[in-house]
């Protein structure tokens, strides 16, 4: 009886001990966590907000706006960098594709460089899935675009074929989901986009070349007319 109380208590030693470190790590995580899903929320709302301005063609506000991003990341990645299941997870990853999203949009539109993955710190896969996103606010951009110009027009023109060449480029990373993590999806959305966008515009063009046939013919009516027999 001795001995097996002897054994017992010996296999158990340090239990108590071990048990307290794993839930001071477990509270650490928990808190981490609960921090990373709030930070990442308000991440996602200056980027939307960065997006917002671009729509408003107030550049300066989204470039203030995305100084408010770039804090916003580097605030969430230091929560989390002791963590890498919570980095990796979907909440973070999530607000790290907007911001992809809204440097992106922000390049395009004003006609600078693109950012890499390397200067944003961003991962493949998650800049990837911004650069897809990217392209289906070019549209929202472009529709703006016909509506306030009444149809077609070369900025139009231009920002499909930023849109054709970001699909071209989506369309090569042939690589397992596992390592792309919902790429190919991103993909196909796009290139719904992309070919919704450029029936729009296509028609938009046949109805300006209409429009412009019928106001020379009805110029020559009237200058005929004017002239007389």
């Amino acid at each position: 009886m001795t001995e097996s109380g002897s054994i017992e208590d010996e296999s158990t030693r340090g239990l108590s001990e071990i048990c307290n470190a794993l839930r001071d790590d477990l509270e650490r995580r928990n808190a981490a966590r609960d921090q990373a899903i709030v930070l990442s929320r308000q991440l996602i709302r200056h980027c939307s907000e960065s997006i917002r301005a671009i729509h408003r063609r107030d550049l300066d506000g989204a470039d203030a706006k995305l100084q408010d991003v770039t804090a916003g990341a580097a605030e969430l990645k230091s929560v989390v960098r002791d963590y890498p299941d919570l980095y990796y997870t979907g909440y973070t990853q999530d607000a790290l594709k907007e911001v992809a999203e809204a440097f992106i949009t922000r390049a395009i539109i004003g006609g600078r460089a693109l950012p890499s993955s390397r200067e944003l710190d961003i991962e493949s896969a998650t800049y990837l899935k911004g650069l897809g996103e990217a392209a289906t606010e070019l549209r929202r951009f472009i529709l703006d675009i016909m509506r306030r110009e009444d149809g077609h027009s070369a900025e139009a023109e231009s920002l499909l074929k930023a849109m054709d060449e970001i699909y071209d480029q989506l369309v090569t990373f042939d690589f397992p989901d596992a390592l792309t993590r919902g790429l190919r999806r991103q993909t196909d959305v796009t290139r719904g986009v992309l070919e919704r966008t450029r029936g729009d515009l296509t028609q938009s063009l046949r109805q300006q070349r209409l429009q412009d046939a019928l106001k020379r013919f009805e110029n020559q009516l009237a200058t005929d007319g004017d002239s007389g027999p």
